[in-house]
């Protein structure tokens, strides 16, 4: 059994944040969230990482990271092209959205070899969250058999605007289905979540919720790239600019058709991310707090 990697979509646009969330200093020692994350990551014992980028901005987003990281880790790059479709299909005129985070894994296909986490290089997870799942991959499991970090609700809302979250129902620590709630915005300690803007529906703070913290057999690339065509030939007519082939999705499907588990691993630290410009203090101030009570290093 190859020893598992960590998977890191660093594609995204970062439209509502207005700019490079990815590359964006959160210390006065200029370190991203994503070197954080990867800090985390080689503690829990990560020794590969795939970065998942936009491929006109790849020069630029290694030189960000530094030297640092290579040292650490061996490093993989997978350029995620919007023309990087199968046979029969062509990039609509007009399109520059990515495809969406079940379109970058499949990406990054090629570069592995064995099971894996999928993060978004943008979120703050927690030590907690990098321990349980790294544990779970290095053990030999049955292919159809994958994980997910859970959090709770409050752990990972905003006040400075909505956010989208995937709320998950489970049974007996199993993933049942998870439903995408695009508009959620925080109530106190708990939520709401509303689909048209007038009407709201609560959500209670212990919610759990995804955060793209997967972890992966190489089934679900097999999955991925099998099932991309037919999505492609339904939402391509309809939505040829912005339609997004989601990670979580075929996650869903596979639960519904019986392929798949999915163990839900649960954690109760805090989500750290800027969806909003205004979030950005925030999480200068919670990484502080997290260095000072020596979570963190000033330097690594």
């Amino acid at each position: 059994m190859n020893q598992p990697c960590l998977v890191i979509m660093a594609a995204g646009m970062g439209s509502r944040f207005g700019g490079p969330k990815q590359t964006t200093p959160v210390d006065d020692a200029g370190h991203f969230i994503l070197h954080y994350s990867l800090y985390d990551a080689y503690r829990a014992g990560f020794r590969k990482v795939v970065f998942i980028v936009k491929p006109e901005n790849a020069a630029a987003f290694a030189e960000a990271l530094g030297p640092s990281v290579p040292a650490r880790f061996d490093v993989r790059y997978a350029p995620q092209r919007l023309d990087a479709l199968p046979a029969g299909f062509s990039v609509p005129a007009g399109r520059e959205k990515p495809w969406g985070t079940a379109h970058a894994v499949l990406c990054a296909k090629d570069e592995i070899d064995g099971p894996f986490a999928v993060i978004n290089a943008d979120d703050y997870y927690g030590v907690e969250a990098f321990r349980v799942l790294y544990d779970f991959l290095s053990v030999e499991r049955p292919e159809r058999e994958y994980a997910m970090v859970g959090f709770r609700l409050r752990n990972t809302v905003t006040a400075n605007g909505s956010v989208a979250r995937g709320v998950c129902a489970e049974e007996n620590g199993r993933l049942v289905r998870i439903t995408e709630r695009t508009r959620i915005v925080r109530r106190g300690a708990d939520a709401a979540y509303t689909e048209d803007g007038e009407h709201f529906v609560d959500l209670p703070g212990d919610t759990v919720v995804s955060m793209n913290f997967w972890g992966f057999s190489p089934l679900y690339l097999r999955e991925l790239e099998r099932r991309f065509p037919a999505f492609l030939a339904e939402h391509l007519p309809v939505n040829p600019l912005k339609c997004e082939y989601f990670a979580p999705s075929v996650v869903n499907t596979q639960l519904e058709e019986g392929t798949a588990e999915v163990r839900v691993l649960h954690t109760d630290d805090a989500w750290h991310g800027v969806t909003y410009p205004e979030d950005l203090p925030e999480v200068v101030a919670a990484l502080k707090a997290l260095r000072d009570q020596g979570v963190y290093p000033e330097q690594f």
